[in-house]
């Protein structure tokens, strides 16, 4: 989770490999209205995530579901938004990419064939509510190479406990 820039979607596609899970980026889960509202600089607002963040807690429950557990990419800036998606998926842990400002307009500037433009990095920042202490997730600097921020998350993840038999 994070906001626009911090590396999502690159560093999600790095920890799935790791796992050895599906991944799934949440921008393929909006919808064409949503997609065309950012693309014309347009923060979306609560009515439009929602079927958005119901979309992805299916696929997080489904994969809960047949055990593969999964990653997927989600902005997830407000509790709330949390909220909805833990209501499908109870176990989610979310991982929370932090970078500063400047860092993030720089990537959002750099990349290509994204809708999100950086005008809405602002609005983003604003939005963003971070993780809570009762909130199952950590904290991650998204500053140093994905490779490393990767390696990074693998350690913070929770391990499952071990089978009653063992």
């Amino acid at each position: 989770m994070g906001v626009s820039g911090t590396g999502k979607t690159t560093v999600a596609r790095l920890l799935a490999q790791r796992l050895s899970v599906p991944f799934a980026e949440a921008d393929e889960f909006h919808s064409p209205g949503n997609i065309a509202k950012m693309s014309a600089g347009v923060p979306l607002d609560d009515s439009d995530r929602r079927p958005w963040l119901q979309a992805i807690g299916r696929w997080l429950h489904e994969h809960a579901m047949t055990g593969s557990g999964g990653v997927v990419t989600c902005s997830a800036l407000k509790r709330h938004y949390r909220d909805t998606l833990r209501e499908a998926a109870p176990s989610v842990f979310f991982l929370h990419l932090t970078a500063g400002e400047e860092v993030l307009a720089q990537r959002i500037g750099h990349r290509t064939g994204h809708f999100m433009p950086g005008s809405l990095l602002a609005s983003q920042l604003a939005t963003l509510e971070p993780l809570a202490p009762d909130e199952s997730g950590a904290v991650l600097d998204a500053g140093p190479p994905p490779d490393t921020v990767a390696t990074r998350a693998v350690a913070l993840l929770p391990r499952p406990t071990e089978s009653a038999h063992e």
